[in-house]
Order: C-alpha cells, then sequence, then structure tokens
C-alpha cells in the first residue's frame, strides 16, 4: 500500500537538519573526541581538546554553528518504494528544505555555481549533493552530512594494482593522511572506500564517516585493518591541528565493494574532529 507523505514535511524536517548538524555533535562522535585528551602528552595538545568541548557547549547553547565552514549539504536518503511525495519529487524537496535551513538558521553559503568559468555563489548553499537509495518499505530516512572545503580538499583516489595488496592500501592510506597535516582541523576522521570502481570508492569512503564512531567494521580482516591503519596514522606525530601530538586520527572506518579483476581502488575521505551528521525519518 502506498504511503503519502507531504512535501512541505521533508522540507522542514531537512531544514531542521541543517541546524542541528552545524549546532550538535552526535553522543558517539563526543564520546570518541573528548576521551581522546586521555592520551595526549603535551599541555598544548590537550589544551585543544578543552578548546574542541568548549565549542562544542557554546554552539549547543547558543545555537551558532560548531565551524565557520558549515559546508557542502551532502545527503544520503533512502527512500521507500512505497512512498510518494504528494507533489514534486525528494530532490526538490531536499534542495527547498537545504535553501530554508541554511537560511534560518543564518549558517554559511559556500556553493559556486560553476566551478571553473562562472564561481558566483548561489547564496542558498543549493544545490545538494544527493545519494538517493531506494529501499523497501513505506519511509524516508535522510542522513544529512556537511562537508567543509578544509577537511574536503585533502580526499585522495588512488587506483592501485591488485598487486599492490594490503601494503599498498595501508601506505596509501597513512601517506594521505600524514600529508594532510593540519588542513584538515585532525583529529580526523578516516573514511576509506576499497573496491568497486574509481567512483563507487569515493562514494564508499564517505558513507563510510556515517558508521558509529568507533565501531569496527563487521568483517574482522578490515577492522583489523582499520586499527592498524589509526595506529601507524596516531604515531606519525602530527596531532591535533597539525601541531604535534599522539591522536591525528580518531578512527578510521573502511568500507568495501567487489571490483575488477584488474583493479584496486582505493578513496580516503577526511572529516575534521567536529564530525558532523545528522538524521531523521519520515
Amino acid at each position: 500500500m502506498q504511503r503519502i507523505i507531504s512535501y512541505d514535511t521533508v522540507v522542514e524536517q531537512v531544514a531542521a537538519l541543517c541546524g542541528k548538524a552545524a549546532c550538535d555533535l552526535s553522543a558517539d562522535v563526543k564520546k570518541v573526541l573528548f576521551s581522546a585528551k586521555e592520551r595526549e602528552t603535551t599541555a598544548m595538545a590537550k589544551d585543544f581538546f578543552d578548546q574542541y568541548q568548549e565549542n562544542s557547549k557554546i554552539a549547543e547553547s547558543t545555537r551558532l554553528p560548531l565551524c565557520q565552514d558549515t559546508g557542502f549539504a551532502v545527503y544520503f536518503i533512502e527512500l521507500g518504494c512505497d512512498v510518494k511525495l504528494d507533489r514534486s519529487d525528494i530532490y526538490s524537496a531536499v534542495n527547498e528544505g537545504t535553501r530554508k535551513g541554511y537560511g534560518e538558521f543564518f549558517l554559511r553559503k559556500s556553493i559556486v555555481s560553476d566551478p571553473l568559468f562562472d564561481r558566483k555563489n548561489t547564496r542558498d548553499n543549493t544545490p545538494a549533493i544527493i545519494h538517493l537509495k531506494l529501499v523497501a518499505g513505506d519511509k524516508i530516512k535522510i542522513v544529512l552530512a556537511p562537508k567543509g572545503g578544509g577537511s574536503e580538499n585533502m580526499s585522495a583516489v588512488k587506483m592501485l594494482k591488485p598487486s599492490d595488496g594490503r601494503q599498498g592500501v595501508v601506505d596509501f592510506v597513512v601517506n594521505s593522511v600524514v600529508n594532510a597535516g593540519g588542513n584538515p582541523c585532525p583529529p580526523t576522521v578516516v573514511g576509506v572506500g576499497i573496491g568497486g570502481t574509481m567512483e563507487m570508492a569515493a562514494i564508499l569512503a564517505k558513507t563510510a564517516l556515517l558508521r558509529e564512531l568507533g565501531k569496527p567494521a563487521e568483517d574482522e580482516r578490515y577492522a583489523e585493518l582499520e586499527r592498524e591503519i589509526l595506529e601507524k596514522i596516531n604515531a606519525s606525530g602530527v596531532g591535533p591541528q597539525g601541531l604535534g601530538g599522539n591522536v591525528t586520527s580518531l578512527a578510521v572506518q573502511i568500507l568495501h565493494h567487489p571490483c575488477h579483476l584488474a583493479s584496486l581502488p582505493v578513496a580516503v575521505n577526511l572529516n575534521c574532529h567536529a564530525a558532523r551528521h545528522a538524521e531523521v525519518t519520515i
């Protein structure tokens, strides 16, 4: 039986997500981020974590953004096959909700209309990036993961040879994070996509960032790989804000997918220490 959902309901829920994602760290991020202070040994490194905690409290209480870069609005949507909007389409509703949310919450608008020749601000933070997946059921699940330029610019994709194997993956991910230095505002969360095609690996890496922070991959082989990569990254000494310390990254989170026998695509996507995301199910 088909369920009709109001277009306006989707718009309002998306607008609310924009404010929530910009101002509220989720419980899993708070737990991992604030406990990481105990692993630092210098006063400066510890002080950064005190500042992160204070910034989080201020954002929550004043409804001011955690970061001035309120990011590209990136949505991961699971749309039930038995759902229909009462008018228009899900893309229009999400973009209108983004426009409304970024306006009502006074969030910085950062999107330019053309990447190369006509870099004029669209003034409403649209169009959004929408990853849409059709699923069974009569609900819509919407996850917003705003992506700031500092961390997004440190993304990397490499088409490894299958013979590069595990060590090739480890070296590429570790080098990508270490070479990023302080640009992505570490300590970072490291999303890694392995397999698929070039574009699939990148989507996997970004999707991996949505996993509950600190929860290992279900496949123990990949969970062990996550632990090894994280240990090597943190041994680099890059530290909070790239100024030295024991915690360069809070977690490494991997998703994988079958790939062509001649390929081994690997992608890295970073979140800064304010790993922002919010979700709603309608």
